[in-house]
């Protein structure tokens, strides 16, 4: 077995949603609960098919970000695996509604921080094993961040 590190290529920082799911019917019931969160959500989503002709299904309604998520999910060419970015809604707004989906099996995570995803190589294939999402503590809050933290989640509307 080989262990890889793979760094998501995200230039600009879009939102992202990485997990596993199990069915080839993944992309359509993705794409479908995306497009009912929102009428001015664009995504693209790429799904690593691991049985049958094993191709790369992607969907979305914006070729940028689908091109993105199919880069990205050949690179990690992880059986089962998918990818979603966003754009115009942040993870919170859908991430219930795509854990909902019934194919979907894991979560890795959901986050516009950097990401390296942890990955296992063996004779039949790659899988994740776990991701790095952004970067490692720097210390505790202050109350003057806590302040902070507060201000911008009103300032943002997630907080009253």
């Amino acid at each position: 077995m080989e262990l890889h590190i793979l760094k998501i290529d995200n230039p600009q920082g879009f939102n992202l949603i990485l997990g596993q799911a199990h069915f080839i019917k993944t992309v359509e019931d993705l794409h479908e609960t995306l497009v009912q969160t929102s009428n001015v959500i664009q995504f693209g989503i790429a799904f690593c098919e691991a049985s049958g002709p094993c191709l790369i299904r992607s969907s979305g309604n914006n070729d940028q970000l689908k091109e993105l998520a199919e880069r990205n999910a050949a690179l990690m060419a992880a059986g089962h695996s998918f990818i979603i970015f966003l754009d115009q809604a942040f993870p919170i707004q859908v991430l219930q509604a795509v854990k909902n989906v019934n194919e979907v099996c894991q979560i890795y995570c959901a986050t516009a921080n950097p990401v390296e995803v942890v990955l296992a190589k063996t004779e039949q294939g790659s899988g994740i094993l776990g991701v790095i999402d952004g970067f490692s503590p720097k210390g505790l809050e202050s109350e003057r961040d806590v302040s902070n933290r507060k201000k911008f989640l009103r300032d943002i509307g997630y907080k009253l």
